[in-house]
């Protein structure tokens, strides 16, 4: 009986070795077909997201006031966080500091939630678009 059960696993052994020697894994080819407009059309795109003064785009305003203020916390802004560009913006009367320009309202979310230990006045909004 043991010796049954030897012979077993050594023929057993014996196939899966040559089994496993002459398998061969699957080669795979692929083909893409595609029109080449598409290329260009993603090109157009990237160029549109990187127009930053887009009126669809979300902006972050973290200080409004007097020019010399507005001076003041953009200079200090810039040298905390230079992850988001800020601008200073003129509406009459006050100077305004806008951060950022982003392309969703999440996007916005998560660059406040960032400065607004700086900035607890802070808050996000859509410009106007100009007339």
């Amino acid at each position: 009986m043991k010796l049954l059960n030897i012979k077993l696993i050594a023929l057993t052994g014996f196939c899966v070795v040559t089994l496993s020697a002459v398998s061969y894994g699957q080669q795979g080819h692929i083909e893409l077909n595609q029109d080449p407009k598409i290329d260009k059309l993603l090109e157009v795109k990237k160029e549109m997201n990187k127009d930053e003064n887009a009126t669809n785009r979300f902006k972050i305003q973290i200080y409004s006031g007097s020019r010399l203020g507005a001076e003041k916390e953009l200079s200090n802004y810039n040298s905390a966080y230079d992850n988001w560009k800020a601008t200073l913006v003129y509406e009459t009367p006050n100077y305004k500091i806008w951060v950022g320009s982003y392309r969703s309202r999440l996007e916005a979310d998560r660059a406040l939630a960032e400065i607004k230990d700086n900035y607890p006045n802070g808050f996000i909004f859509q410009p106007k678009p100009k007339s």
